[in-house]
């Protein structure tokens, strides 16, 4: 099935270009020109991400997002002419995942919707997802709470992503780079070495024998392994 984007702008030929871009690479696309068009498109189309303009005459992008019910499930990127920090700041606290400032390179809202759409599928299969248990290492999906025989760890939220998407998937090689995009998002501009600070931190509160299950790749990143052993 395509995913779906809502590309909405009050420029038509800005809202054209973008919606041919995303439907070259086989997204099934749809496109508003107003603020009310785009909720009546939301409930219709129900896209997996919309596309907004913040500057937009009658109803702009803000309003927009406020008369949303529920975004969880909708990835939101705002663009906007403006490149002031509060605006940015209205944004994301309104529920927007990303902001790109235009003028922009096509390549780069397209590299930043389908880094939204990996976080938004791999937060969608953990919230259906059955709970993780190795040995006496239980992780709650649901409640994101990570137990070790029966006591609760205190992790930060990305030390458990971090421990989820691992152990997921048991023995895939993650690069840093790919958990920096899965984990941080594209827009983090930080380094690889956050990657590392953040696994030595979660081996450190995992203890052994579970500090083990986090194996390094040399050179290349990190992966999850199901035996466990005693150094």
């Amino acid at each position: 099935m395509k995913e779906k984007i809502l590309v909405v702008d009050d420029e038509k030929n800005i809202a054209d270009l973008i919606a041919y871009a995303f439907k070259r690479e086989d997204y099934s696309v749809e496109t508003a020109y107003n603020g009310e068009e785009a909720l009546d498109k939301i409930k219709k189309f129900n896209p997996n991400v919309m596309i907004i303009d913040v500057m937009m005459p009658k109803m702009n992008g803000f309003e927009v997002c406020r008369k949303l019910d529920n975004t969880e499930n909708l990835g939101i990127v705002m663009l906007t002419a403006k490149s002031d920090i509060v605006d940015k700041v209205i944004g994301l606290e309104l529920g927007a995942d990303d902001y790109l400032t235009k003028p922009f390179d096509i390549r780069e809202l397209m590299a930043r919707v389908k880094s939204l759409l990996r976080r938004l599928n791999k937060h969608s299969n953990e919230s259906k997802g059955t709970d993780i248990q190795i040995k006496d290492l239980e992780i709650r999906l649901k409640q994101r709470k990570v137990l070790i025989k029966g006591k609760e760890l205190e992790l930060t939220p990305k030390e458990f992503d971090l421990l989820v998407c691992l152990l997921s998937n048991l023995d895939r090689v993650y690069t840093r780079d790919e958990l920096l995009d899965l984990i941080w998002g594209m827009e983090y501009i930080g380094g690889t070495r956050t990657v590392d600070i953040h696994i030595q931190r979660l081996r450190k509160k995992l203890g052994k024998p579970y500090e083990n299950i986090i194996q390094t790749v040399y050179r290349v990143g990190y992966k999850a392994v199901g035996e466990m052993y005693e150094e």
